[in-house]
């Protein structure tokens, strides 16, 4: 199968595995929340019938025994796949340097969006390392196919302990939006370049944030030239991530946790601190992930999502994030447009 015949798959895949009860659809309403202290229209979902989401083997484990594959008894990303759920298998081959990259495509079994699917890699790659040259290829063509296909998606990577990740083996997940995008990518529309090619900061949010501006790329464009378009952008953002987590003197040991956000026009990352915030009335935890930070927020009951209204989306963001010191590391690559 090809990026577009996925993507033309994924009403009928998705209505199937619902029907066979494979998939477990929990219906939500979204609520707008403007953010007193950013100025940032977030949204955030509720979904009561999560309460009564069936637990999985691996949701039993403590976070540091998920995070660990010896751990797990069984990897739900290897072969054989449930058949409800498995929308196709993707191969990349790469003509130029003789390399082949294999995937598949699996519906995200439990579903707060409807066809929200996920690129796995077939052979295991750890959730904690960084996306590959043809893995970040893949990921943009299927970007591209749903644009093709009058539909508007975005993707993101939850990489490491920190950073909201559910499963050890490496995924990326993607998610149907509007047309205009996540509440952060439109702020990141707004910012106007002074210097083209460069990493940018949205200076409106109260958290380390490293963006970049995406040149036009289309099906049109070859491996190789989608791979010089993306990898090194990716790159930068990523030596500016660990570099924003050398600033910090209590950052914990191990491997920089961050979230990643694609779509066809920008590249974000945002270094994490904490896997989940504590609201501070209530000693309820949220959990965050790069929905999270692409704007978009899940509450599981009405007195949740009054907490996080009344904490402040921007300050638990901030929570789970890192201090800002971009204006140090990359000066004069933007100005924000009100």
């Amino acid at each position: 199968m090809g990026p577009f015949d996925i993507l033309s798959a994924l009403p009928e895949k998705f209505k199937v595995a619902q029907q066979s009860g494979e998939l477990l659809f929990f219906p939500s309403e979204t609520h707008g929340y403007h953010d007193e202290d950013t100025g940032v229209e977030f949204q955030v979902r509720l979904c009561t019938v999560l309460q009564k989401k069936p637990v999985e083997p691996t949701d039993l484990l403590p976070k540091e025994e998920r995070a660990d594959i010896t751990s797990v008894p069984k990897d739900p990303f290897e072969p054989p796949y449930v058949p409800q759920l498995h929308v196709g298998d993707l191969y990349l081959e790469d003509t130029d340097y003789g390399t082949k990259s294999e995937y598949v495509v699996l519906l995200n079994k439990f579903s707060v969006v409807p066809h929200h699917f996920l690129l796995v890699t077939k052979e295991f790659r750890p959730q904690s390392s960084p996306l590959l040259p043809e893995e970040l290829v893949q990921t943009y063509l299927l970007l591209l196919a749903a644009r093709q296909a009058n539909t508007h998606y975005i993707a993101f990577y939850n990489c490491g302990k920190n950073s909201g990740a559910s499963q050890p083996h490496k995924h990326i997940q993607f998610i149907e939006v509007g047309s205009d995008g996540p509440p952060v990518e439109r702020l990141a529309k707004k910012a106007t370049l002074e210097v083209a090619g460069k990493p940018f900061a949205i200076s409106s949010l109260p958290y380390a944030n490293h963006v970049f501006r995406l040149p036009p790329l289309s099906f049109n464009s070859t491996p190789v030239e989608l791979n010089q378009a993306l990898f090194p952008p990716f790159l930068s953002l990523l030596d500016l991530v660990i570099s924003t987590v050398r600033h910090d003197p209590n950052y914990p040991t191990g491997f920089p946790s961050y979230n990643v956000i694609f779509t066809l026009e920008h590249i974000h990352m945002i270094p994490r601190r904490h896997e989940a915030y504590t609201i501070e009335k209530t000693q309820e935890r949220i959990d965050i992930n790069s929905l999270g930070f692409a704007g978009m927020l899940l509450a599981k009951s009405e007195a949740e999502l009054e907490s996080i209204k009344e904490e402040g989306i921007g300050k638990i963001l901030r929570g789970v994030g890192l201090e800002s010191v971009h204006e140090l590391q990359v000066a004069g690559t933007a100005l924000e447009v009100p």
